[in-house]
């Protein structure tokens, strides 16, 4: 069973992840100290870029995904007891552009200089590609800013970068390539000279093959993470930001402002009206920088707006999500595949999975993710119970596994769409991915949104013991009472009355939890509801 994973999952690779991986083994060069390039003068203004909630709290203390931490001495940077991802984004750096950030201006300055003293080349996991690419990008920015690089924090600038050259990864793919590009192109533009004309190139080579692969013709990223997305429209905007202010032209058709629109349509399509994305895939709030954020930058940038979404229909036939918006309700469905077969590391076992806004606030839900450490509590949250779907047996509609890991996948059909005016917005589905289950089931999902009741119908076809269909609901839905229930459950939200109707001869109300963020968990409820041939449908109606 183990080998049989192993395969479905490394048979979806390409050839350079896996010789790529065999390579770093094998060649792992040091970082090349020496001078650095003399650093280019910006003959243009540099607009102040996204921001996000500060992680500092003082000189040596943060605040990092909701877990505080100190680094008090060397090997504070490298502390095997924290989480990986924690100290990756102590290394990442940014708080230097964070909210308020000139007030910490003397804490910044002592910080990068302590790392620069204390994270020796090529050592420890700030000295790994994304990283490094992260805190390079910041590094540059908060100098634009107005932060007083010492000489030895622009040597270290340089030495990341010619380290950064030889280890772009290859082996991973996806939002690492894109972030390695855009750290040797920062370098590139903050610096000048041969040395520095060579990162720019070599950084605007990768950007222009990967985001001509990356970004979908829908305006989404391939990963079909709305954080990942956000994070990687960001960067673009930074991008636009640093050459205007160098003087540098972007290289012709690498980066349009129709590509910068649509990823920015993409954003405000899975955007639910509290302001905030959806939860598809790995998606958590206070990662990236917030919808609204991204678009105020997109201003200061003098970018033409973008239209909000309408009453009506949106698809995203690329991504493989709908929209559907009447009235006091939105819903945003997953109608799609879990991404790219190669680099599925943020998939999530999510399809045909929704969530539900109402009057401006989220009722269903998907339960988010807190953590990326492998483990049972990240299988988890990746798995299929934890999304507003059906699961059948007990097993995943896609073989999530490891932290980062898919072996066989989901794969919709039979998908279509439509605005039937009174008759409401439709969007409708099926899946294969319990095909591999005793009795060859197929799962097949319709949603029908009218301006007072949202209908979910499900079709589980083929020789299934046991279906049942899950309803996450938003910790902030009062009324709810668990236990069995029969015929209907009634709910509230901000005080509006709210009625789940389902034919099944009871359903249960069950205690669940809810990751909005990172080392975040709140209690919440859910419903479950039998999913058989007499009883196929649950009707959410308000008034």
């Amino acid at each position: 069973m183990k080998y049989a994973r192993h395969l479905h999952t490394v048979r979806y690779l390409k050839p350079v992840q896996i010789y790529g991986r065999v390579l770093r083994r094998i060649y792992i060069p040091g970082p090349r100290a020496g001078a650095a390039p003399p650093r280019r003068v910006p003959p243009g203004p540099w607009v102040l870029p996204a921001s996000r909630c500060p992680s500092m709290t003082g000189p040596s203390a943060f605040l990092l995904l909701n877990r505080a931490g100190a680094v008090r001495d060397a090997a504070d940077w490298r502390d095997p007891a924290r989480q990986r991802l924690w100290l990756y984004n102590l290394h990442y750096f940014d708080d230097l552009t964070a909210d308020g950030f000139r007030d910490r201006a003397a804490w910044h300055r002592a910080l990068v200089d302590r790392w620069v003293r204390e994270n020796p080349p090529g050592i420890g996991v700030g000295w790994e590609p994304y990283p490094l690419s992260l805190r390079v990008a910041n590094w540059v920015k908060w100098a634009l800013c107005g932060g007083a690089l010492s000489g030895d924090a622009v040597a270290s600038l340089a030495t990341q970068a010619r380290h950064l050259e030889r280890r772009v990864e290859h082996h991973i793919q996806g939002n690492h390539l894109l972030a390695n590009a855009k750290a040797l192109a920062c370098a590139g533009l903050f610096f000048e000279g041969r040395e520095a004309e060579r990162w720019l190139a070599a950084g605007w080579r990768l950007y222009r093959r990967q985001l001509r692969e990356q970004i979908l013709a829908d305006g989404g990223h391939f990963e079909l993470s709305p954080m990942y997305h956000s994070l990687i429209l960001e960067d673009l905007l930074d991008m636009l930001n640093l050459h205007r202010a160098s003087g540098v032209p972007i290289p012709g058709g690498a980066l349009t402002g129709e590509l910068v629109s649509s990823m920015r349509r993409w954003l405000k399509t899975m955007t639910h009206p509290d302001g905030q994305i959806a939860f598809f895939n790995d998606a958590a709030i206070g990662v990236a920088a917030s919808p609204a954020e991204i678009e105020a930058y997109a201003a200061r940038l003098a970018l033409p707006a973008v239209p909000e979404p309408a009453d009506g229909l949106t698809r995203l036939p690329a991504s493989g999500y709908a929209r559907l918006q009447r009235g006091a309700a939105v819903a945003i469905v997953d109608i799609g595949r879990i991404g790219p077969d190669h680099i599925p590391g943020h998939a999530h076992a999510d399809t045909l999975s929704f969530e539900l806004s109402l009057h401006g606030r989220r009722l269903v839900v998907n339960t988010g993710v807190s953590l990326y450490e492998a483990g049972d509590e990240r299988a988890r949250q990746r798995g299929t119970a934890a999304h507003s779907t059906v699961i059948v047996d007990g097993a995943d509609s896609s073989e999530v596994w490891g932290a980062f890991r898919v072996a066989r996948r989901a794969r919709p059909f039979g998908v279509a769409c439509a605005d039937e005016g009174p008759l409401g917005l439709v969007a409708t589905a099926g899946h294969d991915g319990f095909r591999r289950l005793a009795g060859d089931v197929l799962h097949r999902r319709t949603w029908r949104l009218t301006d007072r009741n949202l209908t979910v119908t499900d079709d589980v076809l083929g020789d299934r013991r046991n279906a049942v269909a899950i309803y996450h609901l938003h910790p902030d839905v009062q009324g709810v009472v668990p236990g069995p229930a029969a015929g209907a459950v009634r709910l509230a939200l901000c005080r509006q009355p709210i009625r789940v109707a389902f034919a099944a001869p009871y359903a249960l109300v069950a205690e669940d939890e809810y990751h909005a963020s990172f080392g975040q968990t709140a209690p919440a409820f859910r419903l479950e509801v039998p999913v058989r041939p007499e009883s196929r449908e649950v009707r959410i109606a308000w008034e």
